[in-house]
């Protein structure tokens, strides 16, 4: 791939501002996307910039590759390559699909009460299709269960039925930028919070809740 990418990200002022990316940028934030959603407990930001640039460059790729001579050493080198980048595209939007199945009803209530200038952790797509999940159960439940409960029994309340995100789970994370002042909470109430500082390059076991601002900042890596 020998194209650029545009991307809009947010600089310190919450305005947008266009990141230009190297095909190889590119690949490696999609990589750390899908290694970050993959182990977090939760359902992050979408990239869905990242995907959509991933998807186009691989669509030059094909292009490249049918104008090249057949026979040729390189052909079968970038096909490996497109097929493994594939591979993380749908692995990511395959994960991403079974966190929305898994916890459809917080992560549409989290969407509902988000401010505005918030990011949405759902792309359009994502939206569209954790609605119709939503409005596919409760009719299931409907026809095949309430509707022969008592009047009292037929309404159920899915934020309290539906299990949360453990945000209490362990992750193994690598850091990237070096992190000053971490605040540890204690797992029971014999202990005490501390701080922590954390290395860059150094690799920790931590709970998800700590460290959850640094995933979404991209400070740190989930390994």
């Amino acid at each position: 791939m020998a194209e650029e990418a545009d991307l809009l990200g947010q600089d310190s002022d919450g305005d947008s501002e266009e990141v230009v990316l190297t095909p190889a940028e590119l690949i490696d934030r999609l990589e750390q996307a899908w290694m970050n959603e993959k182990f977090a407990p939760e359902l992050l930001e979408n990239k869905s910039e990242i995907v959509e640039c991933v998807m186009e460059q691989l669509e030059h790729m094909e292009e490249n590759l049918k104008r090249a001579r057949k026979g040729d050493l390189k052909v079968s080198i970038h096909q490996m390559e497109m097929e493994r980048i594939r591979f993380v595209l749908s692995s990511y939007l395959r994960c991403r699909l079974m966190k929305i199945e898994k916890f459809f009803p917080h992560i549409l209530e989290k969407e509902k009460t988000r401010r505005e200038e918030e990011p949405s952790i759902l792309s359009p797509e994502e939206f569209v299709f954790a609605k119709e999940f939503l409005a596919n159960t409760e009719t299931y439940l409907k026809d095949t269960a309430l509707k022969h409960m008592p009047p009292n029994l037929q309404k159920v309340d899915l934020l309290r039925t539906v299990p949360k995100p453990d945000l209490d789970a362990y992750v193994f994370l690598r850091v990237k930028e070096r992190q000053e002042n971490i605040l540890v909470e204690p797992e029971n109430d014999e202990q005490r919070d501390y701080v922590i500082d954390l290395e860059e390059g150094s690799q920790h076991l931590m709970r998800y809740r700590t460290v959850a601002p640094l995933v979404a900042s991209g400070a740190i890596q989930l390994i």
